[in-house]
């Protein structure tokens, strides 16, 4: 996948029509308040350098699923409020995302003004990337950009469809994505160190076998690493484990010895009676976890253990908790990475919607290098897969 995509900065978009693939799919409480902002506030440069430069700009979003329905749940309306709010200027706001209303609103645009589409996932015919559709959205404009990187993965009719109706080139969000998470993988200051948790093998294999080839340390935390100790022939007691994926496991313990890769797993764990914030627990080694408790947290042993690997490395990418983080108990292996990476000289990409999440409610989001703002889209950019949302856009 050639990650040279032509941007904004690339085309003349003055006077231009230009259709904005944003991702405000943003967080709601019952009263339909945000409660978090940070996907308007990062699609906010891209916006600003579009009006700044006299285009007509049309913003498009989706918006949790309402599986093709019109439900007034999911509508773009707060996003318009608050975008206005922090651009100082009025957005208008589409009740649809096509049709003679709509097309009217765009062609009435003036230099410099802004819109905002309803939730494109309102049409089924988004997720089906139906061409049809694709058309009537690239209808609207003159010139595509692409600033979405949290759906960049998927193949719909407003990330790629649209593509082929219209020139299309990235926003400043993806090309900051692209350029470090691919920047980084591709050519990392070294010694480079891969943390993975998360609670399942099978959606991080190809991570791992990706990653093998490039890190000089791999350290593997969370529920994942149960399925790693039995393939070892460890007791892991109540853990979550995946029995289908053990041969996989042994395959990537043997790869990293094999590429003398220095692969980490836990050496003790934080183990509970149940799945349970207030439930019982105790710290044990890996491999003296008992019958009838569950694994629940990286130890303490192993906290340290990580530490020294992280304080010794130049680049570090992280995917994936440590352990149950939502749960205060067994968030202390999750936080300490997080405040590790914080406090060291160290390149630091965090890509995966919980380990956005931890670095974020510690208040450490700003001391990382790069913070990534698509879970799925950043786990397969350092897979090394091709994302359908850029591979669309121009080559410069």
């Amino acid at each position: 996948m050639s990650l040279n995509k032509k941007t904004i900065e690339d085309v003349d978009i003055t006077g231009k029509k230009v259709f904005v693939r944003c991702d405000f799919n943003v967080p709601l409480d019952k009263d339909l308040n945000i409660t978090d902002d940070t996907r308007i506030i990062k699609a906010l440069p891209t916006i600003k350098y579009l009006l700044k430069n006299n285009a007509k700009v049309i913003l498009a979003s989706h918006l949790g699923r309402p599986k093709g329905e019109k439900k007034e749940e999911f509508s773009l309306k707060p996003v318009a409020k608050r975008l206005s709010e922090l651009l100082d200027m009025p957005v208008q706001m589409a009740d649809d995302v096509i049709g003679d209303k709509v097309s009217n609103m765009a062609n009435k645009l003036d230099d410099g003004q802004v819109m905002l589409l309803e939730n494109v996932r309102f049409y089924k015919e988004e997720t089906d990337n139906d061409p049809e559709f694709a058309k009537k959205l690239a209808n609207l404009a003159d010139l595509y950009v692409n600033d979405a990187f949290g759906t960049a993965h998927r193949a719909h009719a407003s990330t790629e469809g649209i593509t082929h109706y219209l020139p299309a080139v990235c926003g400043y969000l993806i090309q900051n994505e692209i350029e470090k998470i691919d920047g980084v993988i591709s050519n990392p200051q070294r010694p480079f160190t891969a943390i993975i948790g998360g609670k399942k093998v099978s959606s991080k294999i190809a991570v791992l076998i990706n990653l093998l080839d490039k890190v000089d340390n791999l350290i593997i935390g969370g529920g994942m690493a149960f399925t790693f100790f039995k393939s070892m022939g460890y007791e892991i007691g109540e853990s979550i484990c995946e029995e289908d994926k053990l041969d996989i496991a042994k395959e990537i313990l043997d790869k990293a010895k094999e590429k003398n890769v220095n692969l980490l797993l836990p050496i003790d764990n934080v183990v509970a009676v149940s799945f349970d914030e207030n439930t019982e627990y105790k710290i044990v080694d890996s491999d003296k976890i008992p019958k009838d408790m569950m694994g629940m947290d990286i130890g303490p042993k192993t906290v340290e253990n990580f530490k020294n690997v992280i304080r010794e490395s130049k680049t570090v990418i992280w995917n994936g908790p440590m352990g149950v983080f939502e749960f205060s108990n067994f968030a202390k292996g999750t936080n300490a990475i997080a405040e590790i990476l914080a406090e060291n000289d160290v390149v630091s990409i965090i890509g995966g919607g919980d380990s956005v999440a931890a670095v974020s409610q510690l208040g450490l989001a700003d001391k990382m290098t790069h913070v990534s703002t698509g879970g799925g889209a950043s786990l397969e950019l350092m897979e090394g897969k091709e994302l359908p949302g850029i591979v669309a856009l121009e080559d410069k």
